[in-house]
């Protein structure tokens, strides 16, 4: 009798999980308390020169990216209309080196390949996300992650994938 299988393959995982735990160094702090914009998990984060974090891409932002917010002890109580965040105010778990499953909005990851975030829209790419990481470069639209790559290259049906920072980015 012949075995079979439901599906080809599972989902990667929610956006902000840590992905795997023996590099991971997380940072705390709290999100600034002036900002209009939550930071949701997986969302790249900014440090602030206050020592407080903010969303990568918010008005008035630098673009020093500083690391993913993760959902280290933060869980979200609702699972079916949002993924969780983290409101302005309020401590915030950020993944400064480690792995972590983030959205890519734009291209398709390879492994060991560059990480974008980008800066500015373009027509050309509908599901660019100021903010949002991306797989593929889009000239001054969007921004090389130093020390980022994406993991195993591989990438879900909700365009989860998985990302590696090797290198501490701010303190």
């Amino acid at each position: 009798m012949p075995g079979s299988v439901i599906g080809k393959s599972l989902n990667l995982g929610y956006p902000g999980n840590v992905s795997r735990l023996a590099d991971a160094i997380i940072d705390n702090r709290l999100v600034k308390a002036t900002d209009t914009v939550n930071i949701n998990f997986g969302d790249p984060a900014v440090l602030n020169p206050d020592n407080t974090y903010s969303r990568f891409g918010a008005a008035g932002t630098s673009v020093t990216f500083a690391g993913i917010a993760v959902r280290e002890v933060k869980q979200t109580t609702d699972y079916f209309s949002s993924q969780g965040f983290y409101s302005p105010g309020q401590p915030c778990d950020v993944l400064a080196r480690g792995s972590a499953t983030v959205v890519c909005n734009v291209g398709t990851p390879s492994a060991g390949g560059a990480v974008y975030i980008r800066i500015a829209t373009n027509a050309a790419f509908p599901g660019g996300v100021i903010g949002g990481f991306e797989a593929a470069a889009d000239g001054t639209n969007t921004i090389l992650v130093p020390g980022a790559k994406w993991t195993t290259g591989k990438m879900d049906s909700n365009r989860v994938a998985e990302v590696t920072l090797t290198q501490r980015n701010n303190p």
